[in-house]
């Protein structure tokens, strides 16, 4: 990938017809080879290399300079191989415990998730989009920002503004009054304070 000479790497970033897709074809068998080393299994090492030449593909313009280019590519593929390595790590603990020892899920009432989903369904598609990749697919707030090629502190906001929503989505449905399961809670501001 060294080999890939700047001239071609600042020729991708300016957008140049065939420069992009040339520099795919050169980067992917350095790529690959740094992916088997690093990543668990091969399928993990094909999936890194997959995802790191798509971020290429799609962020190739925001390289500043190409000296980074070599760095910057590794990294994807040493993130992302981390990234399999737990969740196949994850999902291997729950395959080994016998059925009995399996920990039970929490009954989440009916209502609760059909709220749940409106309320999710109202989100506009950023928000929405956030909110799955970090609270249902559990990636961390960084594995989101790259996914989405957004920084940190946009995942950050819009995370906080889609739990907002749905947390105001949820009151307003008015599940937790029904049964007298819950009182609404009143916070008072102490003035004295």
């Amino acid at each position: 990938m060294i080999a890939a000479k700047a001239q071609l790497i600042e020729a991708a970033a300016r957008g140049e017809a065939g420069a992009v897709s040339s520099l795919l074809s050169v980067c992917q068998p350095d790529l690959k080879r740094f992916a088997r080393r690093t990543c668990s299994t091969t399928e993990d090492a094909e999936d890194a290399v997959q995802i790191a030449l798509w971020q290429l593909y799609r962020k190739i313009g925001a390289l500043r300079t190409a000296a980074t280019f070599a760095t910057w590519m590794f990294r994807i593929v040493e993130r992302e191989c981390y990234r399999l390595f737990r969740l196949r790590s994850k999902a291997e603990d729950l395959d080994e415990l016998a059925p009995q020892d399996m920990p039970a899920a929490a009954a989440v009432p009916t209502d609760l998730r059909l709220d749940l989903v409106r309320a999710m369904e109202r989100l506009t598609p950023p928000y929405r989009e956030v909110l799955l990749l970090r609270d249902v697919h559990e990636l961390t707030a960084p594995e989101v920002a790259a996914q989405l090629g957004l920084s940190l502190e946009a995942v950050k906001s819009r995370l906080h503004r889609a739990r907002a929503q749905v947390r105001e989505h949820l009151m307003a449905s008015g599940y937790w009054m029904k049964d007298g399961a819950l009182e609404p809670r009143s916070f008072e501001v102490n003035k004295d304070a």
